[in-house]
């Protein structure tokens, strides 16, 4: 029929069906522009909102009435009256299916604000107020009438202490994740009260604060804590982490680097009660590797993350390792002492899987060690390597022949890297991140290689 569209033929829900598989950003950006219907249709089904500026928040939420997750962390001109002129002047539809708001950095908006916002979303159960350093008590208080939460991060909120931890604990009794890194003025108190009311826990962390072996004895009593993260707490010592050996029965994942009274004795009472971990950091914590550690990492089977940065470790340990931890995707080397071509030789030969491995500053590391690894680990996605000056373009060779699907490299201060290398490293097409910084022998021909077959590359560092 003359002036009729083969998209007449399109139902709506062929329509919709068509637009959720659209995942990127620019293409979902093409869809809305091809015509009207593809327009309207991408309104009714758009669930997630990045506003960039707040002058366009009040049209956006109109044109998007059922999104789920609203992302507010770039628009630092938020504040109380544009909360309180949102709910009084706009439909309120969108709180009705609002299900996560992202306020990271959100330094405007104060307790009233937030307030305001939990009791108009019935549904909220993910909010995100990390980095929104003056944030205390009150606005923890305001949150808590959000009562469904089940995810709240609170990284960085200087002024909350244990009465504002108090109130989201009472109230919001269905937590299953809660961050509360660098909050400094929670203690040992409020984290006892949040283990006795939230008993849904899955995930904790509670990096840097100043808690004792009191609260991990409060902390092991969560019969649903799947991951602990206590990077940098400086008053736990062993004595804390043997309560975990008998609590926590679910727990797979375990940071605990930059403790400085944790030794690997703490670590082994943590691994004889949970055989089924699959993630243990323990970076900077002791010099080095001992053989009773490793004679409990045989139990690991499941492991498939493992970061020992800063400690000694010997070819051995890599035997240990290889034979035991099958699973293994990641490995964290940083700085460690003793790693030797021979050991990531043994490593990779078991551990085929791996795709994240870092080696920074492993400086005894050859292009034998990177030989070994393109060969064994086929599916490698990222590889650190800086400072590792014996590293030239016989490496990257490798690299560019058996890893095709790597995405991630670093190769700052690798002074043995030069043009052709980056030659044979351009045919991983799919790299999205290259550092190349203070590689003295890199030239504009090497970048031309990179740009002209690595089209996807997002990141490039050249700082000299």
């Amino acid at each position: 029929m003359p002036g009729s569209s083969a998209l007449d033929v399109l139902t709506e829900d062929l329509l919709v069906r068509v637009r959720e598989k659209i995942g990127d950003e620019l293409d979902s950006k093409t869809w809305r522009l091809v015509c009207k219907e593809f327009s309207r249709v991408d309104s009714v089904t758009r669930t997630t909102l990045r506003v960039l500026r707040v002058e366009f928040l009040f049209i956006l939420l109109d044109k998007y009435p059922y999104i789920k997750t609203l992302d507010l962390s770039v628009c630092p001109r938020v504040n109380d009256g544009t909360v309180s002129f949102l709910l009084s002047q706009l439909s309120l539809s969108w709180t009705r299916s609002l299900k996560s708001l992202i306020l990271s950095r959100s330094t405007g908006l104060r307790y009233r604000g937030l307030e305001m916002l939990a009791r108009a979303c019935p549904l909220l159960e993910s909010v995100d107020l990390s980095y929104c350093c003056g944030f205390g008590d009150r606005e923890a208080a305001a949150l808590s009438f959000a009562s469904g939460l089940k995810e709240v991060k609170l990284d960085k909120c200087l002024n909350v202490t244990d009465v504002g931890l108090a109130k989201i604990a009472v109230r919001c009794v269905n937590l299953e994740r809660l961050s509360l890194k660098w909050c400094m003025e929670i203690s040992d108190l409020g984290i006892d009260l949040l283990c006795k009311k939230c008993l849904d826990l899955k995930s904790l962390d509670v990096s840097y604060l100043k808690l004792t072996n009191d609260s991990f004895c409060s902390i092991a009593t969560l019969a649903k804590l799947e991951s602990l993260v206590m990077v940098g707490c400086p008053c736990v010592d062993d004595t804390g982490l043997r309560f975990l050996e008998s609590g926590c029965p679910l727990l797979k994942t375990i940071f605990v680097s930059r403790c400085k009274f944790v030794s690997s004795t703490g670590l082994i009472s943590v691994i004889r009660g949970h055989s089924g971990l699959l993630q243990l950091d323990a970076g900077h914590c002791f010099s080095e590797l001992s053989t009773t550690l490793l004679h409990h990492m045989r139990d690991l089977k499941n492991l498939e993350a493992i970061t020992m940065d800063g400690a000694r470790i010997s070819d051995s340990c890599f035997q240990t390792i290889s034979f035991n931890c099958k699973s293994l995707v990641e490995i964290g080397l940083s700085k460690c002492l003793g790693v030797t071509n021979t050991g990531i030789t043994q490593l990779v030969s078991g551990c085929v899987n791996l795709k994240t491995i870092d080696l920074t500053c492993c400086h005894s590391i050859t292009d034998d060690a990177i030989s070994a690894i393109a060969d064994s680990c086929r599916g490698l996605v990222c590889l650190k390597i800086e400072s590792c000056n014996m590293i030239t373009e016989k490496g990257l060779y490798q690299l560019g022949s058996f890893c095709l699907r790597l995405e991630e490299i670093d190769l700052t201060d690798c002074n043995g890297v030069n043009d052709k290398g980056l030659e044979y490293l351009s045919r991983c097409s799919e790299l999205l991140f290259l550092k190349l910084g203070l590689c003295e022998n890199i030239s504009d021909k090497g970048l031309f290689y990179i740009a002209s077959n690595c089209l996807r590359i997002q990141g490039l560092d050249l700082y000299k």
